[in-house]
């Protein structure tokens, strides 16, 4: 319901006569309790609306951002999040223009489903932001057989290194990791 303003003679309780009740309809569909009003005494009483069937709102030109919220994930193989948490070591140029980090896994568990779902395709970082990868992978074997999985990921801007960052900070919250400085 819009608001109108009237000039103040008109609302005054001097100026204005007395006036019946008067019932006005909720916005919001709901019964709601009576309300008074503190210049003429009206009584208002809201009744819920018969509900009516509108058209979908038209979109306009300028779309609106939908947040996705997503738990951050690390695959190996596209579709399929690695279930073992890393150890992940960090390093920095000291002018801070670039960095890497190197990313240890124990037993992955890629290495139990890559029968099923195909090799090693690269290294997936992703979140709501969007996906970080490398193909810097390579695999550990001890005594013919699978144990470790290495991945490095290589920072070459300011803008890389904070991207990253962004991304660890979720990842680490929805894995309970923590950042220990050496």
């Amino acid at each position: 319901m819009p608001a109108v303003m009237k000039p103040l003679a008109a609302a005054s309780p001097v100026s204005a006569p007395p006036s019946p009740r008067r019932s006005v309809a909720g916005s919001s569909g709901a019964p709601c309790q009576s309300l008074h009003s503190s210049f003429r005494g009206i009584s208002l009483r809201c009744r819920p609306r018969k509900p009516v069937h509108r058209s979908p709102p038209l979109r306009s030109s300028r779309a609106a951002a939908q947040v996705v919220a997503m738990k951050p994930a690390i695959q190996f193989i596209q579709g399929t999040d690695e279930q073992t948490i890393p150890d992940v070591r960090l390093t920095k140029s000291r002018d801070g223009t670039n960095g890497v980090a190197i990313f240890e896994f124990d037993q992955p568990s890629v290495f139990d489903s890559s029968a099923e779902l195909g090799d090693i395709t690269g290294f997936y970082m992703i979140d709501e932001e969007g996906m970080l990868q490398t193909v810097d992978v390579s695999a550990k074997f001890v005594n013919g057989k699978p144990a470790r999985v290495e991945a490095k990921y290589v920072m070459r801007t300011a803008g890389d290194w904070d991207r990253f960052m962004r991304f660890m900070e979720r990842y680490s919250q929805a894995n309970g990791l923590q950042f220990v400085k050496n």
